[in-house]
């Protein structure tokens, strides 16, 4: 009678798990080489640890990360906006190194691809979640730090966030209006929104517009750079159209005569 093989864990799990991937295309967006050992630690989840006989994790990395990332940008904005003033450049840092903008960024090379998820994670969508998106390319900033210095990695951080650090503004871009709005209309009893986007110009300078439906009825819309940021601002138009009581009548009389 032949035994069942047991399932891997520990080592070679994750060794396993690494060399599924081509991590060639992440190298080569990342614009740096890392040795094989730290590429792993770097995108090993604690989920993936934890169920492989508790491995070293990613959050290590994540911690020098977030350091090399706050002070790589905030040099350049110091650089950059000579006449704009500490809270002007303090809110605009706050904005590009967001769980949000970071998200952004790791979406744009790839990187959900690479993650060593646990069991759990991959069932819910870890691969396109926001925060494990950001940690993991905080750790990955880390890790080039470890192995290259500050200079190199100040330089990858730079290039990657080229554009948000020349289009930031002092405005709270990534506040989470689409919670807000569920959690508003939960209050009144209303459905949740259905959000629609299109989006237009080449590839690489497209502009998103979204709407925020609720009973059929737009009651927001918004544009963005990013499907996720033209959605947020839309939110954020709901949000604005639902503190009016007049608006928000109508919305509370239209559901009841559905019923």
């Amino acid at each position: 009678m032949s035994r069942k093989r047991s399932r891997l864990t520990g080592i070679e799990a994750l060794e396993q798990e690494f060399a599924k991937v081509d991590h060639a295309p992440l190298l080569a967006a990342l614009g740096v080489d890392l040795p094989h050992d730290i590429l792993t630690l770097a995108l090993t989840h604690r989920s993936f640890a934890n169920e492989n006989g508790m491995l070293p994790n990613n959050e290590r990395l994540e911690f020098l990360g977030d350091a090399v990332l706050g002070l790589s940008v905030a040099g350049k904005l110091f650089e950059q906006y000579p006449t704009r003033p500490e809270s002007d450049i303090s809110k605009m840092r706050a904005s590009i190194v967001s769980r949000y903008g970071l998200a952004d960024i790791a979406r744009e090379i790839g990187l959900g691809q690479y993650i060593l998820l646990g069991k759990g994670e991959l069932l819910t969508d870890g691969r396109n979640k926001d925060s494990i998106l950001a940690d993991t390319t905080e750790a990955l900033l880390g890790a080039i730090y470890r192995i290259h210095g500050f200079d190199i990695a100040r330089d990858v951080v730079l290039r990657l966030f080229a554009h948000k650090i020349s289009h930031a503004q002092a405005t709270a871009l990534h506040q989470d209006w689409k919670t807000s709005l569920q959690e508003r209309l939960a209050e009144y009893k209303l459905p949740m929104p259905v959000y629609e986007a299109t989006s237009v110009g080449p590839e690489h300078e497209q502009v998103f517009t979204a709407s925020v439906n609720v009973l059929g009825r737009i009651i927001g819309e918004g544009t963005g750079t990013n499907k996720k940021l033209a959605e947020q601002a839309g939110a954020h138009q709901a949000l604005e159209l639902l503190n009016d009581p007049k608006a928000r009548a109508e919305l509370i009389q239209c559901q009841n005569s559905q019923k």
